[in-house]
C-alpha cells in the first residue's frame, strides 16, 4: 500500500467529523429507499416488483453517484471539490420535498417498470445520486488529509457508511413507519438532507484548510488496475445484488410487498459489508467458507418446496443469501487496490450492484417464464469460491459424492415415473404422493450438506453439486402437470392440470406464484362450477346466492380475475366488471382455450378495467354495486393498501344501501381477519365474519377453507347473513384498523404463526 508523508504540525478535520458525515449519508440514503417505494406501491398493486425495480434505480443512481465521485477527482483540489460538492447537493435540493413527482403522468399496467423508473428518477433521482457520492468522495479526501497524515488507509469508513445505513434501515420498520405518518416521513426526511448540507459544509471548510498530502515520489501508488481486476470486482459486487433481489423475491411473493420485508434482505447485505471491511472480521474468510457451502446446499434442497413452514424457508433462505454475499464481499475485499484508486474500485462495485439488480428487475421477466435468476445466480456464486486441487480428493469422499449425486438424479426421475401410477390416497402405509416426493428429496439433504462440507474449498465440484441438487428438487417439488408458464411485471403464472374423478376428469388450474387462483372442470357437466374459493357452500357463494334471490338483476364489480371463477354466478339479467391489473391475467383467463368462465359460463355482459384497483374502484359511479368483491389478498404479494380505512370507506360509496362488500382474507402466511375487521367498523360499516372450513363429506366439490368479512352500509343489508347462522359478528377490538398511515403486516404475520403453532400443539 501507498506510505504517505506526514507534514510537520498540520491541522486537519477531525476523524470524527469524516464518519459522522459518511455515517448521516448513508443513513439518509438507506432510509430513502423503503420510504419511496412505500410511497409509489399503492400505484402499482403491491408487486414485489416494485420494490424490485425500485431498487435496481437505486443502484443505476448509485453508479451515477460514484461515478461523479470518481470523475470529481480529476479536480487536483480538495477545496474545490468540496466546494463544488457542496453546489451539487444544494442544487439537487430542488426536487424537495420528497413526494410522488406527478410529470411521469399516471401509472401504467402495459409498461409499469418504465413508468417506476421515470417516477423515481423525477422524485429522488438527483439528492439520491449526489448524497450517495459522500462516501467514496469523503474517504478520498480522508486519505489525501488526515489518511495520509496517520499512515491510515480510509476503506474503514466505508464500514462506517455501511453501519449508518444499516441502522437507518432497522430503523425504518421499527420506529419510523409505526410512529410516522407518510407525511411525517416525507417531511422529516427533507429536513435531514438540509441538515446534512449543514454538515457536509463544515467538514469541506475543515478540509479545505487542510494541507493535502501527496504521495512520496519513491513510493507513488501501486500500478493501476488490471482490466481483470476490474472484472472480478464487478462479477463479485454483481452476484449478493442479484441475490438480494431474489431472495426478495422469494420471501415478499408468498406473502407481501411490504418495507418490513424487503428491510431484512438489504440489511443482511449491508451486515456483509460491515463485517468484510473490518480490521478484523467477526467471521473469518475461512469459517465463511465452511459455513456458505453447507447453507448453500440446504438451500438447494428446500428451494422449490415453498409449502414448508414460513419460518424455517425464511430461516434457510437468510442464511444462505448472507453467508453467499459475505463470501463474495470478503473475496471483494482481499482484492481491493491502494488507496489512490479508491473511487474507481468503487465505482467497479457500483457497476457490479447495477448488472446484478439490473439482471433481476428487467431482463429475467423477459428470458424466463419463471423465476430462475435466484436458483441459477445461487448456483454460480459458488464458482467465485477458491478453486482448490481436486486431485486430492480422497477415493472414498469421491465414492460418497457420486453415489449421492447419482440418487439426486434417480429419486426425482423414479418418483416421475411412478407419478402416473400413483394415487393421493395413501400408497405406502399412511404416506401419500405428496409426502413421498417432501421424503424423497429431504432424504437426499444429508447427503449433499456432507458433500457441500467436503469440498467447500474447491469451487467447480460445489458448483456442480449446488446445480444437479437445484434440479432434483425442482423435479421433485413440481407435483402438478404443467401445461404453460407466462411471466409479467406482477408475477409467474402458471396453467396446471390434475385429474379429479369426482369432477368428471381432468381439472385445469391457474397459479400465481404458489397460490391457486381458480379451477375449471373440463367436464361439460362440471365446466361452469365455481370450485375451490368459489363453491357455492364458501363464504363468496353463500353472498352471491342469497344476493341472486334478492334481486334478478345484479351489478357486480370483483377485484381481482384469476380463472373468472365467480362469472359463473353472472345471470342474463346482471353485468360484471373485474379489476385486474395485470393485462397477462386478463389474456389468460379470457382464452378458452385456457378457461372459459367469463366466455361460455357468463349468461350476462362481462367487462373489464385495468389498472390498480385503489385507484380504478375510485372511478366508478357512486351507490353502483350491489356485490364488491375483494378478491385480492390470497397469499401473492398481498396489496395491503385495499385493505385500509380509506380504502374501504371508498368501496362503500360505491355500493347500493342494500349492497355488500366482499373481502377474501383467505392467506397461508398472513391473519388478516383481525385488520378487517376493525377497518370495516372503522370505515363506519357494518361486517360480518366467516372462518369457513368445508365439511368432509363436500371436499368432491373442491371446496377450500375461506376467511372472509363481508360489510355494508346498513344492518338490514346484512339480516340474511347474520339470520343463516354462518356469520358473526365482526370483532374491531382484536386489533389497530389499518389506515393509509399505519399498517402492520409483521403482526398479521405474527398472529398466523401464532394460531399456526397453537393449532399444532392442540
Amino acid at each position: 500500500m501507498t506510505t504517505f508523508a506526514a507534514p510537520a504540525r498540520a491541522a486537519h478535520a477531525p476523524p470524527q467529523l469524516f464518519v459522522l458525515t459518511v455515517f448521516s449519508s448513508a443513513a439518509l440514503v438507506f432510509v430513502v429507499q423503503p420510504m419511496v417505494a412505500k410511497l409509489v406501491l399503492p400505484l402499482l398493486g403491491g408487486s414485489p416488483s416494485v420494490w424490485n425495480t425500485s431498487m435496481a434505480f437505486f443502484q443505476l443512481a448509485l453508479l451515477v453517484g460514484y461515478g461523479y465521485a470518481h470523475l470529481l477527482q480529476r479536480i487536483p483540489s480538495v477545496r474545490a471539490q468540496a466546494a463544488t460538492h457542496c453546489a451539487a447537493l444544494v442544487l439537487a435540493a430542488a426536487a424537495l420535498p420528497l413526494r410522488v413527482n406527478a410529470l411521469a403522468g399516471a401509472p401504467s399496467s402495459d409498461h409499469p417498470n418504465l413508468w417506476l423508473l421515470a417516477v423515481l428518477a423525477l422524485s429522488i433521482g438527483a439528492p439520491f445520486a449526489v448524497l450517495s457520492a459522500t462516501a467514496p468522495l469523503v474517504q478520498a479526501w480522508y486519505a489525501r488529509t488526515l489518511g495520509a497524515a496517520e499512515g491510515k488507509e480510509p476503506y474503514a469508513l466505508y464500514a462506517a457508511s455501511n453501519f449508518g445505513s444499516l441502522l437507518a434501515l432497522l430503523a425504518y420498520p421499527v420506529i419510523v413507519e409505526p410512529l410516522f405518518t407518510l407525511a411525517g416521513q416525507r417531511y422529516g426526511w427533507s429536513l435531514g438532507y438540509g441538515a446534512f448540507v449543514l454538515v457536509i459544509a463544515v467538514l469541506a471548510l475543515a478540509v479545505s484548510r487542510a494541507p493535502a498530502v501527496a504521495p512520496r515520489p519513491a513510493e507513488a501508488a501501486g500500478p493501476a488496475p488490471r482490466w481483470r481486476d476490474r472484472a472480478a470486482w464487478v462479477a463479485l459486487a454483481a452476484i449478493p445484488s442479484s441475490l438480494m433481489l431474489g431472495v426478495t423475491t422469494y420471501i415478499t411473493t408468498d406473502v407481501a410487498s411490504a418495507p418490513f420485508l424487503w428491510v431484512l434482505p438489504l440489511a443482511l447485505y449491508l451486515a456483509t459489508f460491515i463485517i468484510a471491511f473490518q480490521d478484523r472480521p467477526l467471521i473469518s474468510p475461512d469459517l465463511t467458507l465452511t459455513l456458505q457451502g453447507l447453507a448453500i446446499a440446504a438451500c438447494a434442497a428446500f428451494l422449490p418446496f415453498r409449502s414448508t413452514f414460513f419460518a424455517l424457508q425464511l430461516f434457510i433462505q437468510a442464511a444462505t443469501f448472507f453467508l453467499t454475499a459475505l463470501m463474495c464481499h470478503q473475496r471483494l475485499v482481499a482484492r481491493r487496490p491502494d488507496p489512490a484508486h479508491l473511487t474507481e474500485f468503487y465505482l467497479c462495485l457500483s457497476l457490479g450492484g447495477v448488472i446484478g439488480g439490473g439482471f433481476n428487475a428487467f431482463v429475467a421477466p423477459v428470458i424466463f417464464d419463471n423465476v430462475w435468476e435466484y436458483p441459477i445466480v445461487l448456483a454460480l456464486s459458488c464458482l467465485a469460491r477458491p478453486r482448490g486441487d481436486l486431485r486430492r480428493i480422497p477415493i472414498s469422499t469421491w465414492v460418497m459424492l457420486v453415489t449421492g449425486l447419482l440418487a439426486a438424479v434417480a429419486t426425482p426421475v423414479a418418483l416421475g415415473l411412478a407419478a402416473p401410477h400413483l394415487t393421493h390416497a395413501a400408497v405406502v402405509g399412511d404416506l401419500d404422493q405428496a409426502e413421498l416426493f417432501d421424503m424423497g428429496l429431504k432424504g437426499l439433504l444429508a447427503v449433499a450438506v456432507i458433500s457441500a462440507f467436503m469440498v467447500r474449498d474447491r469451487a467447480i465440484f460445489l458448483f456442480a453439486i449446488v446445480a444437479i441438487l437445484s434440479y432434483a428438487a425442482e423435479i421433485t417439488a413440481d407435483r402438478t402437470d404443467t401445461r404453460e408458464s407466462w411471466r409479467s411485471f406482477f408475477g409467474v403464472l402458471r396453467r396446471s392440470q390434475t385429474y379429479v374423478p369426482a369432477l368428471g376428469g381432468t381439472v385445469k388450474m391457474l397459479a400465481h406464484g404458489t397460490t391457486l387462483h381458480g379451477a375449471q372442470a373440463e367436464e361439460p357437466a362440471f365446466r361452469c362450477r365455481p370450485l375451490v374459493y368459489y363453491s357455492p357452500g364458501t363464504p363468496i357463494g353463500q353472498v352471491f346466492r342469497a344476493e341472486a334471490a334478492r334481486s334478478p338483476a345484479l351489478r357486480i364489480g370483483a377485484v381481482g380475475l384469476g380463472t373468472g371463477s365467480v362469472a359463473a354466478y353472472v345471470r342474463p339479467g346482471d353485468h360484471l366488471t373485474f379489476f385486474e391489473i395485470d393485462p397477462l391475467v386478463v389474456r389468460i383467463s379470457t382464452d378458452p382455450h385456457n378457461f372459459s368462465y367469463t366466455t361460455l359460463c357468463a349468461k350476462g355482459p362481462v367487462d373489464y378495467v385495468i389498472g390498480d384497483a385503489r385507484l380504478t374502484v375510485a372511478r366508478q359511479p357512486p351507490g353502483g354495486f350491489d356485490i364488491l368483491l375483494l378478491d385480492a389478498f390470497s397469499s401473492d404479494a398481498v396489496p395491503a393498501h385495499l385493505l385500509t380505512v380509506e380504502a374501504v370507506r371508498g368501496y362503500l360509496t360505491k355500493l347500493k344501501p342494500d349492497g355488500v362488500l366482499i373481502l377474501h382474507l383467505s392467506n397461508r402466511n398472513l391473519d388478516l381477519m383481525g385488520p378487517a375487521q376493525a377497518v370495516a367498523v372503522a370505515a363506519g360499516g357494518h361486517a360480518l365474519a366467516q372462518r369457513y372450513r368445508p365439511p368432509d363429506d363436500r371436499e368432491h366439490g373442491w371446496e377450500s377453507p375461506e376467511d372472509a368479512v363481508i360489510v355494508a352500509r346498513t344492518a338490514a343489508a346484512l339480516e340474511p347473513f347474520r339470520a343463516s347462522g354462518q356469520w358473526q359478528a365482526a370483532d374491531p377490538t382484536l386489533t389497530r384498523p389499518w389506515t393509509d398511515d399505519y399498517m402492520n403486516l409483521a403482526g398479521a404475520l405474527y398472529a398466523n404463526l401464532k394460531a399456526r403453532w397453537a393449532g399444532r400443539n392442540d
